[in-house]
């Protein structure tokens, strides 16, 4: 059976920038491969999703980082289910279109009640009986308030937030929110139906209808998980200039013990010298071809001690010299 795991895209990258937290340093604190968020494709699972968010939360300081996550969000950020939201014509469509996209960006399920005089929506967390951090609750809880300013551009109010545990301080969160939290059996967001209704200044069917069947794809291929092979070359084209390209060194970068990251790219067909050996040679004849930097330059971006040893390396991939490569002429693609 697959595992379930929960996208991360690019706009990650965007937030964290805006939350003035460096990734490397949350992805460090979460445990978690400092390479992370530059992979194409990265998916968690529920628990690793938790110790990501509680990583941003630590390395932020910031002691009500719910309010400020909500703050930094822009109509801008192409969060998919933000946009999907914002294009929608109201609050109500907006989150039953959160709801179809949530569960494969985050280990949780929406659900949607609507009555006569009022619309909730309730949060049930997945995987149980992995429990969400209080701060991550929070958030999804003060989101929803967000989404509906950022849509109608006025100051919607809910009309009673409840969730299972309260926070030590709720008083800045009640400012947020201008509601009392309420402790209850369950984690929801109830609005009068004429705010679930009122018009969103951001709604663009036209676009939302154009732009559907690409986001599906979008978040459709993100199953197909990046493999061990690309993600060493990525960390070997950082590692390259200052030599730190042993496979223990990018088994630490990648959180895999040597004998894992060995194990897994043998059974996609290779081997990490030659993955190694191939980036080398690549990144060789791009500056060979492409600059006017001398070998011994190349040799040491390439991580080698001297430059000898990126002579006899060069003449083992290609059976050239790397003055030969330069000299001849580039092939017309």
């Amino acid at each position: 059976m697959k595992t379930p795991g929960y996208a991360l895209d690019t706009t990650w990258r965007t937030l964290l920038r805006d939350l003035g937290v460096v990734p490397a340093n949350a992805l460090r604190r979460a445990g978690l491969p400092e390479d992370l968020l530059r992979q194409p494709v990265a998916r968690l699972g529920s628990e690793q999703y938790y110790r990501l968010w509680t990583g941003i939360e630590a390395e932020s300081g910031d002691p009500v980082f719910p309010i400020r996550v909500c703050e930094v969000v822009r109509s801008e950020s192409f969060l998919p289910p933000l946009f999907a939201a914002l294009c929608s014509p109201d609050l109500l469509v907006a989150v039953r279109r959160i709801a179809r996209y949530k569960p494969l960006v985050g280990p949780m399920r929406l659900d949607i009640a609507e009555t006569r005089d009022a619309v909730t929506v309730e949060f049930a967390w997945l995987d149980a009986p992995l429990a969400p951090p209080m701060s991550l609750v929070l958030m999804e809880l003060l989101f929803c308030v967000t989404l509906a300013r950022i849509g109608t551009r006025e100051r919607i109010c809910p009309v009673e937030v409840t969730t299972t545990a309260l926070p030590p301080s709720p008083e800045p969160y009640e400012a947020f929110l201008d509601t009392r939290l309420k402790r209850g059996d369950g984690h929801r967001v109830t609005f009068s139906k004429t705010d679930a209704t009122r018009p969103f200044l951001t709604s663009n069917e036209l676009l939302w209808s154009a732009f559907e069947p690409e986001l599906r794809q979008r978040l459709a291929d993100l199953e197909a998980p990046a493999t061990t092979g690309a993600r060493v070359r990525a960390a070997l084209l950082e590692g390259l200039p200052s030599g730190l390209v042993s496979m223990e060194a990018i088994g630490r970068k990648l959180a895999l013990s040597k004998r894992t990251l060995q194990r897994r790219v043998e059974a996609e067909g290779t081997s990490f010298q030659q993955i190694l050996n191939e980036t080398r040679e690549a990144l060789a004849r791009h500056y060979l071809q492409k600059t006017e930097l001398p070998a011994a330059e190349i040799a040491f971006l390439l991580g080698f001690d001297e430059p000898n040893s990126f002579y006899r390396a060069f003449r083992s991939w290609t059976g050239s010299t790397p003055d030969k490569v330069r000299q001849a002429p580039l092939r017309q693609a």
